[in-house]
């Protein structure tokens, strides 16, 4: 045994500590960045048998720990200013819609803005190609994925219309990370993923980035769905790739009709997790962080969707919640072992679940039922409602034609606001389902496709032509501002700290206000030992997720 201490000590002095980023802006040292599921101790693949049950090698687990209590031993030789940025802070966004989906920020951001005369507008980039994924914010780091092309203007057909055709005019497109500085916008660095002619079509109001990456404040994994699984760290290292095979999420009914993919991957407890409902052999998996090693699949009986899971951490366990059509559910997201499914909804689910007072919710609206529904975590087998119930033990209640189509709905306070794609927004009690009211945002023929935030006690919503739309938070209506961005906006805003960081067809913009900037210097300003409690200069430990993993497999 010490010799095997000496060794991981001896790999983690020479092979992590000493490898740091120089002269990137925004980058962090590479300090420990596989505390636990170091690569000298993946696990490797296993057959479909052997992953029966997901069983998970205890030999595996027991040499997690041992890194990570390596780990703990190395680091504490370092003082916690060295390794800042190695957890993430209130102020980042780390996943499509911000932690755990939520889209709210705790900080208030801009009412209004103008961009023709650059008023409230930090910064300005340009972003190459075509990409509707969600910028994703990692302290100083703003990233964005995108897909270019040769033709400088890629078609988008934006606004209500139901065609369910393809894009086939891509030719050889260039898959790209761009890493931004959040202060000024200006590129870090940029990366090519992949290049090659895309395996599967686009839908024409899609493109071939939609998901939005991921990450946990060390590494960031990008989703291209055919194109593979990418995990970086934050100065732009690829760590691992892996091919995923070919992820049609296109129409059912029409299988020639390809729409791409556009599920985001979610990082919890050191794995990245992958909802993939396809054409063919529909999926759920959970990779190893730090290796990129599968940890578990279970084969999912669903036509295709485009929602993003979340895991609900409830009172006696954590649930892994995914949308679908035949198969919403919950999972266990240690193992993949289902815990309960739902049945019922819309036949294209796009919204995420969210998560809020205690329950889960999920909307879906495309075909014959669109049911916006409230679940209780906790529940066992198949909890679908029986006839025209609208509640059960673990239903707390349901609107069987009030779902939304295209965004996740929006949890502030004690209410939940719900935005179809024609603008209708509706905003009911979180708790009870009670409708309190419903307005139209725009004409009649404005459409939304970004999910919607929250910042400082208002919301934002976001059409396509680019106005975004900003509601006082409450159970009254009231329309506080219409921000023009002068071009298309299919992306979800990220929010961080007091800034709004909206993504348009060519753009990605930073709004906030002048006086919001000389507060963010002042506190950039000052030592680690005199920083404010937002301020990331503590790093997250992993022996706690080691443990735990560990543990539930013993069971």
């Amino acid at each position: 045994m010490p010799s095997i201490i000496n060794g991981t000590l001896s790999a983690i002095r020479h092979s992590r500590l000493t490898r740091a980023c120089q002269g990137k802006r925004g980058c962090v040292p590479r300090l420990l960045s596989c505390a636990i599921g170091c690569r000298d101790f993946a696990p490797k693949r296993l057959s479909w048998k052997e992953q029966k049950n997901s069983a998970y090698p205890i030999e595996v687990l027991l040499m997690r720990l041992l890194c990570a209590f390596s780990a703990s031993i190395v680091l504490s030789a370092f003082p916690v200013s060295a390794i800042s940025g190695d957890s993430l802070s209130p102020d980042d966004w780390p996943q499509f819609r911000g932690p755990q989906a939520s889209g709210v920020s705790h900080k208030p951001a801009p009412t209004s803005w103008d961009v023709a005369e650059s008023t409230n507008i930090r910064w300005k980039a340009e972003i190459p190609g075509l990409g509707l994924a969600s910028p994703i914010v990692c302290g100083e780091c703003v990233f964005v994925v995108t897909a270019v092309g040769a033709q400088p203007n890629p078609s988008l057909k934006v606004g209500l219309y139901g065609d369910i055709a393809s894009v086939d005019d891509e030719g050889v497109l260039t898959w790209e990370l761009h890493c931004l500085d959040r202060s000024s916008g200006q590129v870090c660095w940029q990366r090519t993923l992949h290049q090659g002619v895309p395996k599967i079509k686009r839908h024409t109001k899609a493109s071939h980035a939609n998901s939005t990456p991921a990450t946990d404040g060390r590494h960031v994994v990008v989703n291209l769905g055919s194109e593979g699984l990418y995990c970086f760290d934050l100065c732009g290292n690829l760590q691992w790739k892996r091919d995923l095979g070919v992820l049609d999420s296109g129409y059912f009914r029409v299988p020639a009709a390809q729409w791409g993919f556009g599920s985001s991957p979610i990082i919890y407890e050191g794995m990245v997790i992958l909802q993939a409902d396809v054409q063919q052999d529909s999926f759920l998996a959970a990779f190893d962080l730090c290796s990129g090693s599968e940890l578990w699949r279970v084969a999912r009986k669903d036509v295709p969707t485009w929602s993003t899971p979340t895991v609900v951490e409830g009172p006696q366990r954590a649930e892994l919640v995914v949308n679908g059509y035949h198969h919403s559910g919950g999972y266990d997201p240690w193992t993949g072992r289902e815990l309960w499914k739902l049945t019922g909804g819309g036949d294209i689910p796009v919204p995420t679940p969210i998560t809020a007072h205690g329950l889960v919710y999920l909307s879906s609206a495309h075909g014959p039922g669109r049911p916006l529904r409230a679940i209780r975590p906790g529940a066992t087998g198949d909890i679908t409602l029986a006839g025209d119930a609208k509640s059960s033990e673990h239903v707390a209640w349901s609107h069987p034609r009030e779902g939304i189509y295209m965004q996740t709905p929006l949890v502030y306070g004690p209410h939940l606001y719900a935005c179809r794609g024609n603008g209708i927004l509706s905003c009911y009690d979180a708790r009870t389902g009670e409708r309190l009211y419903r307005q139209r945002l725009g004409s009649s023929n404005t459409d939304f496709t970004a999910s919607p935030v929250a910042a400082g006690g208002r919301l934002y919503f976001t059409s396509e032509e680019g106005n975004v739309y900003v509601i006082r938070a409450g159970a009254e209506f009231e329309l506080l501002a219409t921000n023009a961005m002068e071009n298309v906006c299919m992306a979800t805003p990220a929010i961080s700290g007091r800034m709004l960081i909206i993504r348009t067809k060519q753009h990605v913009y930073a709004i906030e206000k002048p006086a919001d900037r000389e507060s963010l210097a002042e506190c950039q300003s000052l030592q680690p030992t005199q920083a404010p409690s937002n301020c990331r200069v503590r790093p997250k430990s992993r022996l706690g997720s080691a443990l735990r993993l560990l543990f539930r497999r013993a069971k």
